[in-house]
C-alpha cells in the first residue's frame, strides 16, 4: 500500500521526545515545511513537492538575558489557524512562537521556574491550535496555557490557564475533521493517563475527564468526536469524547507508542512504537448505531530504529513521514 521514498536529511539526529516530528503543507508553494527537534536546537527543512529542492534552518531554543540557551526543547508544532499559521517551540525555559517558516520570533512567554531547584522539572509540552485564535500549550505542573492570537502581528495574549490535570501534560489535540457539529474541539493528555475533553471559547469549558491507568499518554487525537490515545503499554483506546464511553482497545505495539496522526479527509490513522513499527488503519463511524471501526491496513518495519515522530504529509493520508532517534533524517512513504 505505502512504498518508501527517498528521504530528507536534517542536520542533527532526532532527540528521543514524543511526537518528535512536525509537519505543515504549504499548498500555494507546493511545500511542505519538517521540523525535527534535537536537544536545544529545531531543524527545519523546507522540502518542494517533486522533492528536488530543499532547504535548511535551524531555531535555537531562547532565554531572556542570555546569549545561547543551554535549555532543552520538548516539542515543536506547527499550528494552522484560519487567519495565520505559526510555529510553536517549547522548552524547559518557556514557550516560543515562530512565523511558520522559522523566519521572525513573535513571542516569547517565559515559564514560572522556581528560584531554588526543586524535585519537579519545570518545562512546557503538548501544543495545539484551537478553532480561529487560539493556541493552547501544556506545561509541566498539569496546566494549560491557553494563548490568544490575533490575526497578524504579535500582540498574543494569555487568556487563560485551565487546572484540571494533576501530572504533566503529554500531549494535545484538536477536533481536525473540521465539523461544526462536534461539540468538544480540544482533548488534553497526561503522563497518568488521564484525558480531559474541552470545548472552545471565552472561557474554555471542561467536557469531560476520562480516568487513566496511571500508565501515561504520550500521544493523543480527536476526530469526529471520537478521542484516540495511544499509551505506553502500546495500546491505542477508542473514546467517545463527550460520554468517555469506550469503543475501541487495540493492542496496537509491542512497546510503548510515542505518535499518534489521523488524515482526516480520509480517516486514516498512523501509529508509531518504540517497536520500530508503523501502522496504519482506517477508522469508520457509523452514526446510526454510535459505534466505531477499526480495520488494519499496513505495516512498514522501520529496522533497528526507535521511532519518535510519526506524521501523516497531507489531509487524505497519501503520504507519510517518519523520524527515529539518532536517525539524522526523515524517511518518508508514498501510497503505491
Amino acid at each position: 500500500m505505502y512504498h518508501k521514498e527517498k528521504s530528507i536529511q536534517v542536520k542533527n539526529s532526532a532527540s528521543a521526545l514524543y511526537n518528535n516530528l512536525g509537519v505543515l503543507r504549504i499548498a500555494p508553494r507546493h511545500l511542505t515545511y519538517f521540523t525535527v527537534v534535537h536537544a536545544n536546537v529545531v531543524n527545519m527543512v523546507s522540502a518542494s513537492w517533486d522533492g528536488l529542492n530543499y532547504s535548511h534552518r535551524q531555531l535555537q531554543s531562547k532565554e531572556p538575558n542570555v546569549a545561547t540557551s543551554t535549555s532543552l526543547i520538548m516539542q515543536a508544532a506547527f499550528c494552522p489557524l484560519p487567519s495565520r499559521d505559526l510555529l510553536v517551540v517549547t522548552s524547559q525555559k518557556g514557550i516560543q512562537m515562530y512565523e511558520s517558516d522559522g523566519s521572525i520570533m513573535v513571542y516569547w512567554h517565559a515559564l514560572d521556574t522556581p528560584e531554588t531547584p526543586t524535585a519537579q522539572a519545570v518545562f512546557s509540552r503538548g501544543i495545539s491550535a484551537v478553532r480561529e485564535s487560539y493556541i493552547c500549550v501544556g506545561v509541566s505542573s498539569g496546566a494549560i496555557l491557553v494563548f490568544d492570537v490575533p490575526s497578524k502581528g504579535s500582540n498574543i495574549t494569555l487568556s487563560e490557564v485551565l487546572k484540571e490535570h494533576k501530572e504533566s501534560i503529554t500531549d494535545m489535540a484538536p477536533e481536525c475533521s473540521g465539523s461544526q457539529e462536534c461539540i468538544a474541539d480540544l482533548v488534553s493528555a497526561d503522563d497518568g493517563g488521564n484525558l480531559c475533553v474541552w470545548k472552545s471559547g471565552e472561557d474554555f469549558q471542561l467536557l469531560n475527564n476520562i480516568p487513566g491507568f496511571d500508565i501515561s499518554c504520550p500521544s493523543v487525537k480527536l476526530w469526529k468526536g471520537t478521542v484516540v490515545a495511544g499509551y505506553g503499554t502500546g495500546q491505542i483506546r477508542l473514546y467517545e469524547a463527550v460520554t468517555g464511553i469506550l469503543h475501541a482497545e487495540i493492542n496496537a505495539h509491542a512497546r510503548w507508542i510515542y505518535s499518534l496522526d489521523i488524515a482526516p479527509f480520509s480517516g486514516l490513522l498512523l501509529s508509531a512504537a518504540e517497536d520500530s513499527l508503523v501502522r496504519v488503519w482506517h477508522l469508520t463511524m457509523t452514526p446510526e448505531t454510535n459505534s466505531v471501526e477499526v480495520v488494519h491496513l499496513h505495516n512498514e518495519c522501520v529496522t533497528d530504529t526507535q521511532i519518535c515522530g510519526a506524521k501523516f504529509c497531507d489531509g487524505d493520508g497519501y503520504a507519510f513521514a517518519v523520524t527515529g532517534y539518532d536517525l539524522s533524517e526523515i524517511i518518508r512513504y508514498t501510497q503505491s
